[in-house]
This record gives structure tokens, sequence and C-alpha cells, in this order.
């Protein structure tokens, strides 16, 4: 199964007619069908153990304010992937994982996973970011649950590389010379499978400062990276800025399900 890095943008990309979401509708019927998908995302932050998505049904998470009341009224109400569970532990070692009924599956996965398969017939396996951890750290789980791959899991990775909500607010409609250079260094990474360019940034780095201030959106990219096979190829969609929020991302597998483009117009 393919690996992917999705940026997801804003909850509105869910509910408005945008290249975005065209292409993801698109990508989904071209894609192999998964028998599950484990899906990080950059909003669930833990710093005890990762936790994973417990339970037959886990809730549909709003979590976000001001939105029209359309986004609140959506569901996605995929199964639960618990036979994930003893695979990923056993994988990942038990001690890094614990299992969390609280949780459920936030915009990070229903913002991504909606447009591609909107049955939500497919179980899902939500999983946090634990924030204890380095970027080697992550990179180096990532590389202990890639096997899931050759299962038919399909892994998931929800986030934004250029994410700082308080620049976007004046740089909104532009694309800033900082943003694009730092996408266009972080795809290039990604497509020599520089790790360590992924996960070291020089203190004056000041276009990783500003795009990946607070690194949540960032991380998920992380576990694709990690995740790579030998024959994996890379390639890029929904490659697009505004201002201090891109939503460039990655497909890890064959990249030729990418070339049909995205689906028409609504």
């Amino acid at each position: 199964m393919p690996a992917l890095f999705i940026g997801h943008g804003s909850p509105m990309t869910v509910i408005t007619d945008n290249p975005e979401r065209r292409f993801l509708e698109g990508l989904g019927s071209r894609l192999s069908r998964p028998e599950a998908i484990l899906c990080v995302t950059a909003h669930w932050e833990t710093r005890d153990a990762v936790h994973l998505t417990d339970g037959d049904a886990p809730r549909t998470i709003h979590d976000f304010r001001g939105f029209p009341r359309e986004l609140y009224e959506i569901s996605y109400p995929a199964a639960n992937a618990t036979k994930l569970q003893d695979r990923i532990e056993a994988l990942a070692g038990p001690a890094r994982i614990t299992r969390d009924r609280t949780w459920g599956f936030d915009h990070g996965v229903w913002g991504v996973l909606r447009p591609m398969f909107p049955a939500a017939d497919i179980p899902v396996l939500a999983m946090s970011l634990d924030r204890a951890l380095t970027a080697q750290d992550h990179l180096a789980l990532a590389a202990r649950l890639a096997p899931l791959r050759r299962e038919g899991v399909m892994i998931v990775g929800s986030g934004n590389v250029v994410h700082n909500l308080a620049l976007w607010r004046e740089s909104a409609g532009t694309v800033p010379g900082w943003a694009r250079s730092l996408q266009d260094r972080i795809t290039a990474a990604m497509q020599a499978g520089d790790l360590d360019a992924l996960s070291r940034f020089e203190a004056d780095d000041e276009a990783s400062q500003r795009a990946i201030n607070s690194a949540e959106h960032y991380l998920p990219l992380l576990y694709i990276a990690g995740a790579r096979l030998p024959e994996d190829d890379v390639g890029v969609f929904n490659d697009s800025i505004d201002g201090a929020l891109s939503m460039t991302s990655y497909l890890l597998g064959d990249p030729a399900v990418l070339a049909q483009g995205p689906a028409p117009a609504q």
C-alpha cells in the first residue's frame, strides 16, 4: 500500500469546491483499496506514549471553532481498526503504545479521509503524536511500522509542511519567499530520502522556524518519510501555498496514480 502525507489545511477544504479537495476525491477512486488505514494526525498530541483510538466506533471530533454549521454536522463513522492494535504493539513495542477510548477521529483524520473514502467503509486507526519523542524517535517508530504497508495497511500522515496561523492571518493570498523556499527544500529532501534534512534544522534557519514553529503539523510527515520502502518512488500533489500555509502532499509508492489529476469540478 502507498504511504501518503496530506496537507489538510482549513476544515473548510472539506465543504468547499477547490482543487485540493477535488484531487483527493479523484485520488481516492484510483488508489487500491486498503484493508485498513493508520492515520497519524497533527491534532492529537500526547506526551506519555503514542495513543491509538480504541473501541469499535470512535466519535467524530469537530476540533475547531467559528466555522459554518455544515462542518459540525459532518460525521465520519468508520469502524476502528482494532485488529491493527496488537500488530502495532508488536512492531513498536507495547511500552510505547496506549489504547485510548477518550479520543476519536478529529478533523486531521476525517478531513483527509472523507474526500478520498466518503463511504467511511474502511477501518481506521488514528494515532497520536507523542511530543516527548525527538524527530529521530518519530522516524525510528515510522520505520518499525513500515511493514504494515505490505500487509494491506495504508499509512496516512495528516498535517502541513508550512503551518503558522499567526503569520497566515497577515500573509493570506500571497506566496512568501521563505515559505516557497522551505517547501521546496522539504520536497527535495522527500524525493531524495534525506531523513537528516527532514529532521534537523539549524537554529538560525529562519524559514524553518517560521514554517514549522510548533511542529505538530510537520511531525506527521516524518511518519511517511520513515515508512519508505526500497521500491518506493515519491510523487508530489496539491503543491500550493497560501501565505504561511502549504497544502503540498506526497505519495510514496507508485506516483502513476497521481497522473490522472483531480476529479471534475462540481
